[in-house]
Protein backbone atom coordinates (compact mmCIF):
# COMPACT_ATOMS: atom_id res chain seq x y z
CA UNK A 1 0.00 0.00 0.00
CA UNK A 2 2.83 2.14 0.73
CA UNK A 3 4.84 1.73 -2.33
CA UNK A 4 1.24 2.14 -4.30
CA UNK A 5 0.83 5.71 -2.62
CA UNK A 6 4.77 7.13 -3.51
CA UNK A 7 4.57 5.79 -7.38
CA UNK A 8 0.76 6.99 -7.88
CA UNK A 9 0.35 9.73 -10.15
CA UNK A 10 0.47 12.06 -6.99
CA UNK A 11 4.04 11.78 -6.45
CA UNK A 12 5.15 11.87 -9.92
CA UNK A 13 6.19 15.18 -9.65
CA UNK A 14 8.89 14.35 -6.84
CA UNK A 15 10.02 11.22 -7.98
CA UNK A 16 11.07 13.21 -11.20
CA UNK A 17 12.99 16.17 -9.99
CA UNK A 18 14.41 13.59 -7.54
CA UNK A 19 15.68 11.93 -10.57
CA UNK A 20 16.68 14.73 -12.27
CA UNK A 21 19.18 15.63 -9.54
CA UNK A 22 21.08 12.44 -10.09
CA UNK A 23 21.17 12.56 -13.50
CA UNK A 24 22.59 16.11 -12.83
CA UNK A 25 25.32 15.51 -10.70
CA UNK A 26 26.25 12.18 -12.76
CA UNK A 27 26.66 14.63 -15.92
CA UNK A 28 28.69 17.22 -14.08
CA UNK A 29 30.76 14.48 -12.90
CA UNK A 30 30.81 13.58 -16.00
CA UNK A 31 31.92 17.01 -17.82
CA UNK A 32 28.46 17.40 -19.49
CA UNK A 33 28.01 20.87 -17.96
CA UNK A 34 25.60 22.16 -20.21
CA UNK A 35 22.62 19.40 -20.93
CA UNK A 36 23.79 19.28 -17.25
CA UNK A 37 22.00 22.35 -16.13
CA UNK A 38 19.53 22.10 -18.61
CA UNK A 39 18.50 18.80 -17.14
CA UNK A 40 18.84 20.25 -13.74
CA UNK A 41 16.73 23.84 -14.69
CA UNK A 42 14.24 21.73 -16.05
CA UNK A 43 13.65 20.04 -13.09
CA UNK A 44 13.54 23.13 -10.99
CA UNK A 45 10.91 24.58 -12.80
CA UNK A 46 8.77 21.64 -12.93
CA UNK A 47 9.45 21.22 -8.91
CA UNK A 48 8.18 24.86 -8.11
CA UNK A 49 6.12 26.37 -11.04
CA UNK A 50 3.24 25.08 -9.14
CA UNK A 51 4.16 27.43 -6.06
CA UNK A 52 4.87 30.73 -7.92
CA UNK A 53 1.22 30.50 -9.55
CA UNK A 54 -0.21 30.20 -5.93
CA UNK A 55 1.66 32.47 -4.59
CA UNK A 56 0.41 34.68 -6.85
CA UNK A 57 -2.73 34.00 -6.17
CA UNK A 58 -2.42 34.53 -2.69
CA UNK A 59 -0.48 37.65 -3.29
CA UNK A 60 -3.79 38.84 -5.28
CA UNK A 61 -5.91 37.55 -2.16
CA UNK A 62 -3.55 39.70 0.20
CA UNK A 63 -2.66 36.04 1.81
CA UNK A 64 0.26 35.94 3.25
CA UNK A 65 2.15 32.20 3.30
CA UNK A 66 4.92 30.45 4.64
CA UNK A 67 5.54 29.81 0.16
CA UNK A 68 7.07 33.46 -0.19
CA UNK A 69 9.84 32.60 1.60
CA UNK A 70 10.76 29.32 -0.90
CA UNK A 71 10.39 32.15 -3.39
CA UNK A 72 12.91 34.30 -2.63
CA UNK A 73 15.15 31.54 -1.87
CA UNK A 74 14.67 30.04 -5.34
CA UNK A 75 15.08 32.96 -7.29
CA UNK A 76 18.21 33.78 -5.29
CA UNK A 77 19.67 30.31 -5.88
CA UNK A 78 19.19 30.57 -9.59
CA UNK A 79 20.72 34.37 -9.81
CA UNK A 80 23.51 33.21 -8.12
CA UNK A 81 23.72 30.21 -10.43
CA UNK A 82 23.56 27.39 -7.27
CA UNK A 83 21.51 25.16 -9.32
CA UNK A 84 22.06 22.03 -7.31
CA UNK A 85 20.40 24.39 -4.28
CA UNK A 86 17.49 25.17 -6.15
CA UNK A 87 16.49 21.66 -6.84
CA UNK A 88 16.95 20.69 -3.70
CA UNK A 89 14.51 23.40 -2.48
CA UNK A 90 12.13 22.14 -5.37
CA UNK A 91 12.41 18.25 -4.45
CA UNK A 92 11.83 19.16 -1.22
CA UNK A 93 8.78 22.22 -1.56
CA UNK A 94 7.45 19.78 -4.49
CA UNK A 95 7.42 16.88 -2.23
CA UNK A 96 5.89 18.74 1.15
CA UNK A 97 3.15 20.15 -1.65
CA UNK A 98 2.52 16.73 -2.80
CA UNK A 99 2.00 15.54 1.01
CA UNK A 100 -0.21 18.07 1.75
CA UNK A 101 -2.55 17.29 -1.18
CA UNK A 102 -2.94 13.88 -0.65
CA UNK A 103 -4.04 14.57 2.73
CA UNK A 104 -6.05 17.76 1.49
CA UNK A 105 -7.48 15.29 -1.65
CA UNK A 106 -9.14 13.24 1.42
CA UNK A 107 -11.76 15.76 2.44
CA UNK A 108 -13.29 16.11 -1.41
CA UNK A 109 -14.88 12.65 -1.36
CA UNK A 110 -17.92 12.74 -3.89
CA UNK A 111 -21.56 11.70 -3.10
CA UNK A 112 -21.25 8.61 -5.33
CA UNK A 113 -22.61 5.90 -3.10
CA UNK A 114 -24.81 8.08 -1.81
CA UNK A 115 -26.46 8.58 -5.25
CA UNK A 116 -25.85 4.82 -6.51
CA UNK A 117 -27.96 3.40 -3.55
CA UNK A 118 -31.29 4.69 -5.16
CA UNK A 119 -31.54 2.19 -8.54
CA UNK A 120 -31.01 3.78 -11.80
CA UNK A 121 -33.81 2.02 -13.36
CA UNK A 122 -37.27 0.69 -12.53
CA UNK A 123 -39.82 -1.61 -13.72
CA UNK A 124 -43.27 0.02 -15.11
CA UNK A 125 -46.47 -1.55 -14.11
CA UNK A 126 -49.17 -0.27 -16.56
CA UNK A 127 -51.36 -2.53 -19.14
CA UNK A 128 -49.44 -1.14 -21.54
CA UNK A 129 -45.86 -1.35 -20.28
CA UNK A 130 -45.69 -4.24 -18.09
CA UNK A 131 -42.50 -5.06 -16.88
CA UNK A 132 -40.68 -1.83 -19.20
CA UNK A 133 -37.60 -0.81 -17.64
CA UNK A 134 -37.10 2.78 -17.68
CA UNK A 135 -34.75 5.21 -16.08
CA UNK A 136 -36.01 6.32 -12.81
CA UNK A 137 -35.88 10.23 -13.70
CA UNK A 138 -38.70 9.48 -16.77
CA UNK A 139 -40.90 8.04 -14.60
CA UNK A 140 -44.00 10.84 -14.54
CA UNK A 141 -46.32 11.12 -11.49
CA UNK A 142 -49.03 8.90 -11.74
CA UNK A 143 -47.56 5.89 -13.05
CA UNK A 144 -47.50 2.55 -11.73
CA UNK A 145 -43.75 0.65 -10.90
CA UNK A 146 -43.09 -2.24 -9.64
CA UNK A 147 -40.45 -3.53 -6.55
CA UNK A 148 -38.89 -6.82 -6.11
CA UNK A 149 -37.79 -7.55 -2.51
CA UNK A 150 -34.85 -6.14 -1.12
CA UNK A 151 -34.75 -3.14 -3.73
CA UNK A 152 -34.04 0.34 -2.11
CA UNK A 153 -37.76 2.31 -3.41
CA UNK A 154 -36.82 4.80 -5.69
CA UNK A 155 -39.59 7.32 -5.68
CA UNK A 156 -42.01 8.43 -3.46
CA UNK A 157 -45.67 6.67 -3.92
CA UNK A 158 -48.81 5.26 -2.74
CA UNK A 159 -48.54 1.08 -1.82
CA UNK A 160 -51.10 -0.17 -4.50
CA UNK A 161 -50.66 -3.49 -3.54
CA UNK A 162 -53.31 -4.84 -0.56
CA UNK A 163 -49.88 -5.52 1.40
CA UNK A 164 -46.23 -4.57 2.13
CA UNK A 165 -43.46 -4.02 4.62
CA UNK A 166 -40.61 -1.68 4.41
CA UNK A 167 -37.14 -1.01 6.35
CA UNK A 168 -37.29 2.61 6.76
CA UNK A 169 -34.52 2.94 9.79
CA UNK A 170 -32.44 4.31 7.74
CA UNK A 171 -34.66 7.42 7.39
CA UNK A 172 -36.42 7.45 10.72
CA UNK A 173 -33.94 5.59 12.89
CA UNK A 174 -36.33 3.66 14.12
CA UNK A 175 -34.94 -0.34 14.07
CA UNK A 176 -38.14 -2.32 13.35
CA UNK A 177 -39.97 -3.18 10.11
CA UNK A 178 -42.77 -0.95 9.60
CA UNK A 179 -45.76 -3.10 7.99
CA UNK A 180 -48.03 -1.00 5.35
CA UNK A 181 -51.70 -2.02 3.78
CA UNK A 182 -53.30 -0.54 0.28
CA UNK A 183 -53.00 3.05 0.12
CA UNK A 184 -50.38 4.02 2.59
CA UNK A 185 -47.21 6.35 1.25
CA UNK A 186 -43.99 4.51 0.79
CA UNK A 187 -41.43 6.77 0.69
CA UNK A 188 -37.94 7.03 -1.47
CA UNK A 189 -34.49 5.49 0.12
CA UNK A 190 -36.63 2.89 2.11
CA UNK A 191 -36.45 -0.62 1.41
CA UNK A 192 -39.25 -3.23 0.45
CA UNK A 193 -38.34 -6.43 2.38
CA UNK A 194 -41.77 -8.02 2.43
CA UNK A 195 -43.06 -9.44 -1.20
CA UNK A 196 -42.99 -7.74 -4.29
CA UNK A 197 -45.04 -4.05 -4.43
CA UNK A 198 -46.78 -1.99 -7.44
CA UNK A 199 -46.44 1.49 -6.00
CA UNK A 200 -48.60 4.54 -7.63
CA UNK A 201 -45.76 7.21 -8.14
CA UNK A 202 -46.90 10.50 -6.18
CA UNK A 203 -43.38 12.70 -6.70
CA UNK A 204 -41.00 12.84 -9.61
CA UNK A 205 -37.03 11.98 -8.85
CA UNK A 206 -36.42 15.45 -8.17
CA UNK A 207 -38.66 16.07 -5.57
CA UNK A 208 -38.49 12.78 -3.79
CA UNK A 209 -37.82 12.39 -0.15
CA UNK A 210 -34.19 10.85 -1.02
CA UNK A 211 -33.03 13.09 -3.29
CA UNK A 212 -33.89 16.08 -0.70
CA UNK A 213 -31.27 14.40 1.33
CA UNK A 214 -28.86 14.12 -1.39
CA UNK A 215 -29.41 17.97 -1.50
CA UNK A 216 -28.92 18.74 2.03
CA UNK A 217 -25.86 16.93 1.92
CA UNK A 218 -24.83 18.55 -1.09
CA UNK A 219 -25.28 21.92 0.44
CA UNK A 220 -23.88 21.33 3.82
CA UNK A 221 -20.18 19.84 2.62
CA UNK A 222 -20.29 22.94 -0.03
CA UNK A 223 -20.91 25.14 2.76
CA UNK A 224 -17.69 23.46 4.73
CA UNK A 225 -15.04 25.63 5.17
CA UNK A 226 -11.90 24.49 3.26
CA UNK A 227 -8.86 22.66 5.17
CA UNK A 228 -6.54 25.95 6.17
CA UNK A 229 -2.97 24.81 6.17
CA UNK A 230 -1.73 24.69 10.23
CA UNK A 231 2.01 26.49 9.56
CA UNK A 232 0.39 29.07 7.32
CA UNK A 233 -0.89 30.53 10.65
CA UNK A 234 2.67 30.70 12.07
CA UNK A 235 3.32 32.23 8.41
CA UNK A 236 3.61 36.00 9.10
CA UNK A 237 6.26 35.72 12.27
CA UNK A 238 8.49 33.33 10.71
CA UNK A 239 8.77 35.28 7.84
CA UNK A 240 9.63 38.34 9.84
CA UNK A 241 11.98 36.71 11.33
CA UNK A 242 13.61 34.61 8.49
CA UNK A 243 13.66 38.35 6.52
CA UNK A 244 15.22 40.45 9.57
CA UNK A 245 17.91 37.88 9.62
CA UNK A 246 18.63 37.97 5.66
CA UNK A 247 18.53 41.60 5.87
CA UNK A 248 21.45 41.25 8.31
CA UNK A 249 23.11 38.80 6.69
CA UNK A 250 22.83 41.28 3.42
CA UNK A 251 24.16 44.47 4.74
CA UNK A 252 27.32 42.31 7.16
CA UNK A 253 28.75 40.55 4.39
CA UNK A 254 28.55 43.56 2.29
CA UNK A 255 25.78 42.79 0.10
CA UNK A 256 27.26 38.64 -0.70
CA UNK A 257 24.24 36.93 -2.05
CA UNK A 258 25.45 33.70 -1.71
CA UNK A 259 25.35 34.37 2.34
CA UNK A 260 21.54 35.65 1.72
CA UNK A 261 21.35 32.26 0.13
CA UNK A 262 22.35 30.07 2.76
CA UNK A 263 19.79 31.40 5.42
CA UNK A 264 17.19 31.36 2.54
CA UNK A 265 17.85 27.20 1.99
CA UNK A 266 17.95 26.75 5.64
CA UNK A 267 14.82 28.94 6.09
CA UNK A 268 12.83 27.30 3.28
CA UNK A 269 9.77 26.24 5.11
CA UNK A 270 9.70 22.32 3.73
CA UNK A 271 9.69 21.20 8.06
CA UNK A 272 6.36 23.95 8.62
CA UNK A 273 4.57 22.55 5.16
CA UNK A 274 5.69 18.46 5.89
CA UNK A 275 4.60 18.71 9.58
CA UNK A 276 1.14 18.51 9.75
CA UNK A 277 0.18 16.06 6.54
CA UNK A 278 3.23 13.70 7.93
CA UNK A 279 1.29 14.12 11.65
CA UNK A 280 -2.08 13.97 10.09
CA UNK A 281 -1.54 10.45 8.20
CA UNK A 282 0.36 9.15 11.09
CA UNK A 283 -3.02 10.01 13.23
CA UNK A 284 -5.12 8.04 10.63
CA UNK A 285 -2.32 4.91 10.90
CA UNK A 286 -2.92 5.13 14.70
CA UNK A 287 -6.90 5.49 14.13
CA UNK A 288 -6.78 2.41 11.47
CA UNK A 289 -5.75 0.51 14.33
CA UNK A 290 -8.50 0.78 16.12
CA UNK A 291 -10.71 -0.12 13.50
CA UNK A 292 -11.12 3.92 12.66
CA UNK A 293 -10.92 5.23 9.31
CA UNK A 294 -10.57 8.83 9.01
CA UNK A 295 -12.09 9.86 5.47
CA UNK A 296 -11.01 13.52 5.68
CA UNK A 297 -7.57 14.24 7.12
CA UNK A 298 -8.43 17.73 8.04
CA UNK A 299 -11.54 16.97 10.37
CA UNK A 300 -9.12 15.71 12.89
CA UNK A 301 -7.88 19.51 14.11
CA UNK A 302 -11.86 20.17 14.37
CA UNK A 303 -12.39 16.74 16.02
CA UNK A 304 -9.40 18.19 18.65
CA UNK A 305 -11.58 21.37 19.29
CA UNK A 306 -14.87 19.35 19.70
CA UNK A 307 -17.05 20.87 22.69
CA UNK A 308 -20.30 19.57 21.48
CA UNK A 309 -21.14 16.06 20.49
CA UNK A 310 -24.38 15.22 19.37
CA UNK A 311 -25.43 11.49 18.93
CA UNK A 312 -28.34 9.30 16.95
CA UNK A 313 -29.76 6.70 19.05
CA UNK A 314 -30.51 3.56 17.20
CA UNK A 315 -27.75 2.04 15.87
CA UNK A 316 -25.19 4.69 18.02
CA UNK A 317 -26.11 4.45 21.37
CA UNK A 318 -28.08 1.14 20.78
CA UNK A 319 -27.42 -2.05 18.69
CA UNK A 320 -30.28 -0.91 16.59
CA UNK A 321 -31.93 -4.62 17.10
CA UNK A 322 -35.26 -5.37 18.83
CA UNK A 323 -34.93 -7.32 22.14
CA UNK A 324 -37.58 -8.75 23.71
CA UNK A 325 -38.06 -7.04 27.16
CA UNK A 326 -40.77 -8.39 29.14
CA UNK A 327 -43.73 -10.90 28.38
CA UNK A 328 -47.19 -9.57 30.16
CA UNK A 329 -49.59 -12.27 30.88
CA UNK A 330 -53.24 -11.64 30.08
CA UNK A 331 -54.55 -14.92 31.51
CA UNK A 332 -53.88 -17.63 34.24
CA UNK A 333 -54.04 -20.31 32.07
CA UNK A 334 -50.32 -20.48 30.90
CA UNK A 335 -46.83 -19.33 32.27
CA UNK A 336 -44.48 -17.10 30.73
CA UNK A 337 -42.66 -19.91 30.03
CA UNK A 338 -45.39 -21.58 28.31
CA UNK A 339 -46.45 -18.71 26.17
CA UNK A 340 -42.72 -18.28 24.81
CA UNK A 341 -43.23 -21.57 23.70
CA UNK A 342 -45.92 -20.80 22.07
CA UNK A 343 -44.79 -17.71 20.00
CA UNK A 344 -41.02 -19.23 19.31
CA UNK A 345 -42.82 -22.20 17.72
CA UNK A 346 -44.88 -20.05 15.42
CA UNK A 347 -42.26 -17.84 14.68
CA UNK A 348 -39.27 -20.26 14.36
CA UNK A 349 -38.73 -19.94 10.40
CA UNK A 350 -40.04 -16.20 10.66
CA UNK A 351 -37.43 -13.78 8.91
CA UNK A 352 -39.15 -10.62 10.79
CA UNK A 353 -36.88 -9.00 13.49
CA UNK A 354 -39.16 -9.36 16.34
CA UNK A 355 -39.26 -13.26 15.33
CA UNK A 356 -35.99 -13.43 15.90
CA UNK A 357 -35.72 -11.67 19.44
CA UNK A 358 -38.54 -13.86 20.06
CA UNK A 359 -36.35 -16.91 19.33
CA UNK A 360 -33.35 -15.60 20.79
CA UNK A 361 -35.32 -15.36 23.80
CA UNK A 362 -36.91 -18.65 23.89
CA UNK A 363 -33.59 -20.58 23.53
CA UNK A 364 -31.69 -18.41 25.86
CA UNK A 365 -34.35 -19.06 28.73
CA UNK A 366 -34.39 -23.10 27.62
CA UNK A 367 -38.47 -22.82 27.08
CA UNK A 368 -39.66 -25.99 25.86
CA UNK A 369 -40.01 -26.60 21.99
CA UNK A 370 -43.21 -27.36 20.31
CA UNK A 371 -44.32 -27.18 16.86
CA UNK A 372 -46.93 -25.13 15.32
CA UNK A 373 -49.09 -26.51 12.40
CA UNK A 374 -50.42 -24.65 9.29
CA UNK A 375 -48.49 -21.77 9.97
CA UNK A 376 -49.52 -18.94 8.32
CA UNK A 377 -47.84 -15.11 7.97
CA UNK A 378 -49.59 -12.05 6.59
CA UNK A 379 -47.76 -9.35 6.05
CA UNK A 380 -49.44 -6.01 7.99
CA UNK A 381 -51.21 -8.14 10.32
CA UNK A 382 -49.11 -10.96 12.30
CA UNK A 383 -48.70 -14.61 11.80
CA UNK A 384 -50.91 -17.47 12.97
CA UNK A 385 -50.99 -21.24 13.61
CA UNK A 386 -51.77 -24.36 15.96
CA UNK A 387 -49.82 -25.80 18.74
CA UNK A 388 -51.44 -28.74 20.05
CA UNK A 389 -55.24 -28.89 19.59
CA UNK A 390 -55.22 -24.71 19.84
CA UNK A 391 -55.06 -22.34 16.91
CA UNK A 392 -52.97 -18.91 18.52
CA UNK A 393 -52.19 -15.79 16.51
CA UNK A 394 -49.42 -12.91 16.97
CA UNK A 395 -50.11 -9.83 15.75
CA UNK A 396 -48.94 -6.10 16.33
CA UNK A 397 -50.74 -3.84 18.53
CA UNK A 398 -51.57 -0.14 17.51
CA UNK A 399 -50.87 1.27 21.04
CA UNK A 400 -46.94 1.13 21.24
CA UNK A 401 -45.99 4.62 22.22
CA UNK A 402 -42.97 3.71 24.38
CA UNK A 403 -41.95 0.88 22.20
CA UNK A 404 -43.52 -2.08 20.20
CA UNK A 405 -45.83 -4.40 21.78
CA UNK A 406 -47.16 -7.85 20.04
CA UNK A 407 -50.17 -9.72 21.52
CA UNK A 408 -50.60 -13.28 21.59
CA UNK A 409 -54.21 -14.52 21.39
CA UNK A 410 -55.71 -18.18 21.72
CA UNK A 411 -59.13 -18.62 20.30
CA UNK A 412 -59.61 -14.60 19.94
CA UNK A 413 -58.77 -14.76 23.70
CA UNK A 414 -56.16 -12.34 24.71
CA UNK A 415 -53.38 -14.35 26.36
CA UNK A 416 -50.20 -12.54 26.63
CA UNK A 417 -48.31 -9.05 25.07
CA UNK A 418 -45.10 -9.47 24.36
CA UNK A 419 -42.85 -6.01 24.85
CA UNK A 420 -39.41 -5.17 22.73
CA UNK A 421 -36.96 -2.57 23.39
CA UNK A 422 -33.53 -1.19 21.23
CA UNK A 423 -30.98 -2.71 23.17
CA UNK A 424 -27.88 -0.44 24.91
CA UNK A 425 -25.00 -1.18 23.58
CA UNK A 426 -22.63 -2.45 26.25
CA UNK A 427 -19.68 0.10 26.28
CA UNK A 428 -22.46 2.91 25.97
CA UNK A 429 -22.69 3.56 29.73
CA UNK A 430 -19.17 4.42 30.61
CA UNK A 431 -18.08 5.67 27.42
CA UNK A 432 -20.76 8.34 27.75
CA UNK A 433 -19.59 8.72 31.48
CA UNK A 434 -15.90 8.85 29.88
CA UNK A 435 -16.86 11.68 27.11
CA UNK A 436 -19.13 13.34 30.35
CA UNK A 437 -15.68 13.73 31.97
CA UNK A 438 -13.91 15.19 29.77
CA UNK A 439 -16.24 18.14 29.60
CA UNK A 440 -17.84 18.23 26.64
CA UNK A 441 -21.94 18.83 25.83
CA UNK A 442 -23.37 16.04 24.94
CA UNK A 443 -26.71 15.38 23.27
CA UNK A 444 -29.30 12.98 21.77
CA UNK A 445 -30.85 13.66 18.29
CA UNK A 446 -33.40 10.94 17.42
CA UNK A 447 -35.77 9.64 15.06
CA UNK A 448 -37.74 7.28 17.63
CA UNK A 449 -40.64 8.26 19.52
CA UNK A 450 -39.94 10.01 22.74
CA UNK A 451 -40.84 7.66 25.11
CA UNK A 452 -38.89 5.07 23.74
CA UNK A 453 -35.50 7.49 23.58
CA UNK A 454 -36.22 8.71 27.48
CA UNK A 455 -36.41 5.01 28.80
CA UNK A 456 -33.32 4.07 26.66
CA UNK A 457 -31.43 7.60 27.83
CA UNK A 458 -32.41 6.63 31.15
CA UNK A 459 -30.29 3.59 31.12
CA UNK A 460 -27.10 5.64 31.09
CA UNK A 461 -27.78 7.48 33.82
CA UNK A 462 -26.71 10.57 32.62
CA UNK A 463 -28.64 14.21 32.56
CA UNK A 464 -28.51 14.39 28.99
CA UNK A 465 -30.85 16.63 26.37
CA UNK A 466 -33.06 14.37 23.80
CA UNK A 467 -34.98 15.32 20.81
CA UNK A 468 -36.98 12.61 19.49
CA UNK A 469 -38.89 12.46 16.31
CA UNK A 470 -36.50 14.41 14.12
CA UNK A 471 -36.55 14.29 10.48
CA UNK A 472 -33.36 14.97 8.10
CA UNK A 473 -34.51 18.54 7.90
CA UNK A 474 -34.91 19.15 11.72
CA UNK A 475 -31.89 17.21 12.45
CA UNK A 476 -29.46 19.26 9.87
CA UNK A 477 -31.46 22.65 11.95
CA UNK A 478 -30.41 21.29 14.71
CA UNK A 479 -26.68 21.13 14.20
CA UNK A 480 -26.47 24.48 12.34
CA UNK A 481 -28.10 26.42 15.44
CA UNK A 482 -25.88 24.59 17.59
CA UNK A 483 -22.62 25.98 15.39
CA UNK A 484 -24.16 29.98 15.61
CA UNK A 485 -24.04 29.79 19.34
CA UNK A 486 -20.40 29.18 18.59
CA UNK A 487 -20.48 25.39 19.85
CA UNK A 488 -17.70 22.66 17.87
CA UNK A 489 -19.86 20.28 16.58
CA UNK A 490 -19.37 16.49 15.84
CA UNK A 491 -22.57 14.78 15.07
CA UNK A 492 -22.24 10.55 15.38
CA UNK A 493 -24.77 8.48 13.57
CA UNK A 494 -25.70 5.67 11.06
CA UNK A 495 -28.43 6.40 9.13
CA UNK A 496 -29.73 8.14 5.77
CA UNK A 497 -31.52 10.77 8.30
CA UNK A 498 -28.38 11.50 9.61
CA UNK A 499 -26.04 12.01 6.66
CA UNK A 500 -27.27 16.28 6.35
CA UNK A 501 -26.61 16.62 9.89
CA UNK A 502 -23.13 14.57 9.46
CA UNK A 503 -22.08 16.79 6.59
CA UNK A 504 -23.30 20.12 8.17
CA UNK A 505 -21.60 18.96 11.33
CA UNK A 506 -17.29 20.38 12.11
CA UNK A 507 -16.91 16.77 12.04
CA UNK A 508 -18.87 13.81 11.19
CA UNK A 509 -18.50 10.24 12.26
CA UNK A 510 -20.83 7.44 11.36
CA UNK A 511 -20.88 3.73 12.29
CA UNK A 512 -20.33 1.37 9.41
CA UNK A 513 -23.31 -0.34 7.98
CA UNK A 514 -22.60 -1.51 4.68
CA UNK A 515 -26.71 -0.95 4.01
CA UNK A 516 -26.25 2.92 4.73
CA UNK A 517 -23.60 3.47 2.76
CA UNK A 518 -24.96 7.67 1.86
CA UNK A 519 -24.14 8.33 5.93
CA UNK A 520 -20.79 6.63 5.57
CA UNK A 521 -20.05 8.95 2.49
CA UNK A 522 -21.31 12.16 4.53
CA UNK A 523 -19.06 11.37 7.51
CA UNK A 524 -15.33 12.04 7.84
CA UNK A 525 -14.56 9.21 9.95
CA UNK A 526 -15.69 5.46 10.20
CA UNK A 527 -16.14 3.43 12.65
CA UNK A 528 -15.50 -0.30 11.45
CA UNK A 529 -16.49 -1.46 14.87
CA UNK A 530 -19.86 -0.58 16.67
CA UNK A 531 -18.57 0.15 20.07
CA UNK A 532 -18.71 3.84 21.77
CA UNK A 533 -15.75 3.56 22.94
CA UNK A 534 -13.91 4.02 19.24
CA UNK A 535 -15.64 7.88 19.71
CA UNK A 536 -13.59 8.26 22.75
CA UNK A 537 -10.37 6.73 21.51
CA UNK A 538 -11.13 9.03 18.11
CA UNK A 539 -10.75 11.93 19.94
CA UNK A 540 -8.05 11.20 22.09
CA UNK A 541 -5.96 10.34 18.47
CA UNK A 542 -7.03 14.12 17.10
CA UNK A 543 -6.15 15.54 20.08
CA UNK A 544 -2.93 14.04 20.26
CA UNK A 545 -1.93 13.96 16.66
CA UNK A 546 -2.72 18.06 16.63
CA UNK A 547 -0.34 18.34 19.54
CA UNK A 548 2.53 16.91 17.69
CA UNK A 549 1.99 18.53 14.70
CA UNK A 550 2.08 22.24 16.97
CA UNK A 551 5.08 20.38 18.33
CA UNK A 552 7.07 19.99 14.97
CA UNK A 553 5.93 23.25 14.22
CA UNK A 554 7.90 24.64 16.63
CA UNK A 555 10.94 22.18 16.51
CA UNK A 556 11.18 23.31 12.80
CA UNK A 557 10.78 27.17 13.36
CA UNK A 558 13.20 26.29 16.36
CA UNK A 559 16.11 24.88 14.48
CA UNK A 560 15.54 26.65 10.94
CA UNK A 561 16.19 30.21 13.40
CA UNK A 562 19.07 28.39 14.56
CA UNK A 563 20.29 27.63 11.62
CA UNK A 564 19.70 30.86 10.06
CA UNK A 565 21.42 32.70 12.55
CA UNK A 566 24.53 30.91 11.99
CA UNK A 567 24.34 30.77 8.00
CA UNK A 568 23.98 34.98 8.93
CA UNK A 569 27.48 34.97 9.64
CA UNK A 570 29.09 32.25 7.34
CA UNK A 571 29.23 29.64 8.91
CA UNK A 572 26.94 27.61 6.83
CA UNK A 573 27.48 28.03 2.86
CA UNK A 574 24.18 27.56 0.52
CA UNK A 575 25.20 23.68 -0.29
CA UNK A 576 25.51 22.55 3.33
CA UNK A 577 22.40 25.23 4.04
CA UNK A 578 19.91 23.40 2.24
CA UNK A 579 21.60 19.77 3.45
CA UNK A 580 20.87 21.21 7.02
CA UNK A 581 17.35 21.80 5.83
CA UNK A 582 16.58 18.39 4.73
CA UNK A 583 18.29 17.34 8.45
CA UNK A 584 16.05 19.49 9.84
CA UNK A 585 13.26 18.16 7.51
CA UNK A 586 14.35 14.33 9.14
CA UNK A 587 14.13 15.48 12.47
CA UNK A 588 10.36 16.76 11.62
CA UNK A 589 9.17 13.95 10.18
CA UNK A 590 10.55 11.77 12.61
CA UNK A 591 9.06 13.59 15.72
CA UNK A 592 5.66 13.78 13.36
CA UNK A 593 5.61 10.12 13.10
CA UNK A 594 4.94 9.63 16.68
CA UNK A 595 1.31 10.49 15.58
CA UNK A 596 1.15 6.84 13.96
CA UNK A 597 2.20 5.31 17.37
Amino acid sequence: MKYKIIFSKQFRVPLIVLTGILIYLILKFSGQTLIANLVILSVIILGSYQLFFDTIKKLAKNRFALDYIAIVALLVALYTQEFLVAAILALMLSSGRTLENYAVSQAKKSLTSLIDRIPSDVLLWEKEKAGEKVKVKDVKVGQLIFIRVGEVIPLDGILISETGQTDESSLTGEPYFIDKIKGDILRSGTVNIGNPIVIKVTKTEGNSTYSKIIELVKKAQEEQSPFVRLADRYSAVFTAITFVIASFALISSNFDLTRVLAVLAIATPCPLIIATPVALLGGVSSAAKRKIIIKKLACLESLAKVNTIVFDKTGTITLGKPKLAEIMLLTKQFTKQQVLSIAESLERNSLHPLAKAIVIKARSNNAPIQHATNVAETIGHGISGMVGKEKFSLSKMEDDTDGICIELTSDKKKTAIFKFEDELKTDSQKSFATLKSLGLDLKVFTGDKQLAAEKIMQQLNLDLEIRAQMSPEDKLAGIKELQKSGKVVAMIGDGINDAPALAQANVGLVFSNEEQTSSSEAADIVFLGGEISQVVNSLQIAKKTIKIALQSIGFGIGLSTLGMILASFGYIPPIFGAGLQELIDVAVIINALRASI
